[in-house]
């Protein structure tokens, strides 16, 4: 694969420099973009040329303009009438977060884009396929689910975008994407954007892309110099008391704080609720009403804190966010980057926030190798750092388990006793009744069904309907 290296433009461009319709430059002005910033800069030449374009670009750094414009600029000029732009996404959040980019700039054209993801009814998608939207965004999963109909086909397809591609490898979506490449023409322009540039990207990308422009190569491995980062070396078992005292004193006013698992998500959110603090948490395993509600809450400023995992931190796209809090020490510095990176953006200051417990200490120096510099430790006033351990935020599985198998046991000998009382015995299995809608079984004429199990929703992977234990999007 041959690849042209681009570097930073000397000299200050506006938007006007790239010749771009008219009526994309107003929608750029009515979003008050003024300066390109160095990704769109060093982009949108090659990308506008019809160049496959390999870029490396962070949270943050404008990216997602540096593709849109290039890819409604082309179908300005197109037919209309089929779906000719696709842009894959790894989470539901960040392809919500580019069709309403999409939607922004194209608001003074006649162009229409839709998303294709899990969570929400697959029949408005099927629309979307049947009357060729000229940009879909999609997660992977979802549209292989699409793929599957006869409806979904993409054979006039010209642009195809990845977008934060490392986070696809790392979420198990290479075998779908090489599936999902399957269903495209081959002659297409690839624009493909990742924060790191591993091994097994580079190898993707030279599977994928024809003598691409390389841009954004040399990647600075530290957060936006607009952050503030603090450590706040604790004890495990007080970190939720540690994160109370620290939204007790006032100066935080709005903050995602990042948890390891979905389970400390939702114990961390719950503890929080019950101090009187409004909270809410987003993850994988909550439905896309769910997170869609508790991001645009924390947005208006309906919830103070909002408490996520890094599995749906992609696509969390907060402006003027003050302030960042990882309860738990990231196990990968590049998230750790990724976290951080979620405040003092475009230009912005903002708080960088970490607890670190004793046995996360490796984790935080290999974070301070990997961004060039010791992170200065702090406490917090007045906090009592040797008071008596809080509850523990992980429950261990077998606990879980047991408590579950009781709630059914209670649930059976409740349905039993139900049926008892209404004078019909109670079904121990299935149905032994022939025909109709099968045996009596209580009042209501079947078994009360046991609860759902929780445990999906509390740390453990969700199951996949492919199997692999990988999340869908």
């Amino acid at each position: 694969m041959t690849i042209s290296l681009v570097s930073a433009p000397d000299a200050v461009l506006s938007f006007d420099d790239f010749k771009l319709p008219s009526s994309l430059l107003r929608a750029v002005r009515e979003l008050k973009y003024t300066v390109p910033s160095p990704i769109q800069a060093m982009a949108l030449p090659p990308a506008l040329e019809g160049r496959d374009v390999l870029g490396t670009a962070m949270t943050g750094s404008g990216k997602t303009a540096a593709f849109l414009l290039p890819i409604l600029t082309h179908l300005l000029t197109r037919p209309r009438g089929a779906t000719r732009a696709l842009i894959l996404a790894p989470t539901r959040e960040l392809a919500a977060q580019i069709e309403q980019s999409a939607k922004d700039l194209m608001k003074f054209t006649p162009l229409r884009v839709a998303s294709i993801f899990g969570g929400v009814g697959m029949q408005p998608q099927e629309k979307a396929f049947k009357s060729g939207v000229d940009v879909l965004v999609a997660t992977p999963g979802r549209l292989l689910d699409h793929f599957s109909h006869s409806y979904a086909r993409l054979s006039d397809l010209e642009i195809l975008v990845l977008d934060e591609a490392d986070r696809m490898l790392d979420m198990g979506f290479l075998p779908d994407i090489r599936r999902v490449m399957r269903h495209l023409p081959t002659k297409r322009q690839t624009l493909f954007f990742s924060a790191t540039m591993p091994d097994a990207i580079e190898k993707l990308s030279g599977e994928m892309l024809v003598s691409p422009v390389r841009v954004g190569v040399e990647r600075k491995a530290a957060p936006a110099s607009g952050v503030n980062q603090t450590v706040y070396p604790v004890p495990e078992d007080l970190k939720a008391e540690l994160l109370l005292a620290l939204l007790g004193e006032g100066t935080v006013k709005d903050v995602i704080v990042f948890t390891r698992t979905k389970h400390r998500a939702n114990r961390v959110a719950e503890k929080l609720v019950r101090a009187g603090i409004s909270a809410e948490r987003i993850h994988g395993n909550r439905s896309q009403t769910a997170r869609t509600e508790a991001l645009a809450g924390f947005k208006s400023g309906k919830y103070r804190v909002l408490v996520a995992t890094d599995i749906a931190a992609r696509g969390i796209d907060v402006e003027s966010l003050g302030h960042v809090v990882n309860f738990d020490v990231p196990n990968v510095p590049d998230d750790y980057i990724h976290r951080v990176g979620r405040t003092a953006r475009a230009g912005q200051s903002g708080e960088a926030i970490t607890f670190c417990s004793p046995a996360e200490e490796p984790d935080l120096k290999a974070i301070e190798k990997a961004v060039g510099r010791k992170i200065p430790r702090d406490v917090v006033n007045n906090f009592d750092y040797r008071a008596k351990k809080s509850e523990k935020l992980e429950v261990p599985i077998g606990v879980r388990v047991a408590e579950i198998q009781a709630r059914k046991a209670e649930d059976r000998a409740r349905a039993k006793s139900k049926a008892q009382a209404a004078g019909t015995p109670a079904s121990s299995g299935p149905s032994q009744g022939g025909g109709g809608r099968g045996g009596s079984s209580g009042a209501s004429g079947r078994s009360a069904p046991a609860p759902k199990s929780p445990r999906y929703d509390q740390g453990q992977p969700a199951p996949s309907s492919r199997g692999g234990g990988r999340r869908r999007g």
